[in-house]
């Protein structure tokens, strides 16, 4: 074990990590990355066939943007952005704006998804309050779906294994089953059904909106979740409802945002969706720095513009709030989706991508396939027929990240999920390998015993 290894596992704690598990398993010492790869301290490399927790989209050291991270440190670092402005924040504002839903005027920005997610809450909650609709004081969101690990943000998430312990802390919020298609909350077969599995968000809010400020969801894929992908059609009709109920609709774009799915944003894929708010994140500097953005409505805006002593003003920011090296990031990242055709370079490669992704079904252990873009998922289950799955406890995550390590793939499963969250930039031999190795890794347990030999 290396000195700086030694240090580390004596001085860092490490995010979403059972420390213990670093005796036998330490952390890998990463020296440097370049393209989809990433390259530790003895030579080996690695397939970032998770873009670092979903934020790299055009590889490791692209040329554009370290060029423009360089020239922003040479004049301004940073700023407080209250009372001052500078023009890389400005620009970026314009630039999302020009390429969000047309509803949506007004940029708020933050510093990770987690903050851009509580300003929309936040926002929206007090927007009732200035307008003096007072009872809308609560939320509405999928029992599956993720949004964060603050306080609010996990108040509307539902995945109980991540934030269960904080659960006397939450306020309270209504949650909707997930349409889950593998596991239909209502037993339909997809080719059959009529989308009814939006029913109970529809009780909800029929009961329910006099109390209800918003519903927020993720759009098509509820990422750490499970990479649930569900049908386009829910999308369109939970909008509808909102509009229906009078309640906002927050799109948490954090994860899909930025190409993910084959389009600049998930919400795309519904023709005239128009949310109240969008919040942004990880792919929004293509993973080189922080930085979180709430954009919404001018309808919203006006809610809080008023005379100071009205006391509407959304007391609401952080200190690295549009700082200027990300937001310079940020902008270089947007010109590079227009120089290299990225979104075209993609969709030329999702064919190939999702039949060999098709491919994985023949294994013994996989239950399910689904993909959106390139973002896809292997639900790996003990039994196919009775469709069960694997335990917390049984550590199948953690072994196969271990043995993917092995054949140079870094996977970090959600349980029994083993997922792709692949950078936009990848050249098609590169996806060869990475699904070719991966299927062979899958492919090695055979079976659940199996499986437990290898642990």
């Amino acid at each position: 074990m290396s000195k700086l290894i030694e240090k580390d596992l004596k001085f860092v704690w490490h995010p979403y990590t059972q420390m213990k598990d670093c005796k036998k398993a330490p952390p890998i010492l990463i020296e440097k990355a370049r393209g989809i790869k990433l390259y530790d301290t003895n030579g080996n490399f690695y397939y970032d066939a998770i873009s670092s927790w979903w934020c790299n989209i055009h590889g490791h050291n692209h040329p554009k943007i370290k060029k423009a991270i360089k020239k922003q440190l040479d004049s301004l670092e940073h700023v407080l952005f209250a009372g001052f402005t500078h023009k890389p924040a400005i620009l970026l504002a314009e630039k999302l704006i020009s390429i969000a839903p047309g509803n949506l005027t007004r940029v708020f920005f933050s510093d990770n998804g987690s903050t851009a997610v509580e300003v929309a809450l936040k926002m929206s909650f007090q927007y009732w309050q200035n307008i003096g609709v007072n009872k809308k004081i609560k939320f509405v969101s999928l029992d599956n779906g993720y949004h964060g690990d603050t306080i609010g943000t996990m108040s509307v998430s539902g995945v109980d294994l991540f934030n269960k312990v904080f659960s006397p802390l939450f306020y309270s919020s209504f949650k909707a089953p997930s349409p889950y298609c593998y596991r239909c909350p209502i037993n339909k077969d997809r080719m059959s059904c009529n989308i009814d599995c939006i029913g109970p968000l529809e009780k909800i809010l029929k009961e329910k909106s006099t109390e209800i400020a918003a519903i927020i969801l993720e759009p098509l894929v509820l990422c750490a979740g499970g990479m649930i992908i569900y049908p386009e059609e829910y999308l369109a009709k939970a909008a509808s409802l909102a509009k229906r109920f009078n309640v906002h609709l927050i799109i948490d774009e954090v994860a899909t945002g930025f190409g993910r799915t084959g389009k600049m944003f998930a919400c795309e894929y519904v023709e005239n969706l128009l949310p109240d708010f969008l919040c942004l994140s990880k792919g929004i500097t293509a993973g080189y720095l922080p930085l979180g953005a709430t954009l919404t409505t001018d309808k919203i805006y006006q809610a809080f513009y008023a005379d100071y002593k009205e006391k509407k003003t959304f007391f609401h920011g952080h200190t690295f709030t549009a700082n200027p090296l990300a937001c310079a990031t940020a902008l270089a990242s947007l010109e590079i989706f227009e120089e290299e055709n990225v979104l075209e370079r993609v969709r030329k490669i999702l064919p190939f991508f999702h039949k060999t992704m098709e491919g994985f079904k023949d294994l013994p252990l996989v239950g399910d396939v689904r993909y959106l873009g390139l973002i896809a998922a292997l639900e790996l289950v003990k039994d196919k027929k009775t469709k069960q799955g694997f335990t917390f406890e049984e550590k199948v995550d953690f072994e196969i990240f271990r043995q993917g390590l092995k054949r140079n793939l870094l996977l970090r499963p959600l349980g029994g999920i083993v997922y792709f969250f692949l950078p936009l930039c990848i050249q098609r031999k590169e996806l060869r390998d990475i699904l070719g190795r991966a299927y062979s890794l899958i492919g090695s347990f055979s079976s659940l015993a199996n499986l437990k030999r290898r642990r």
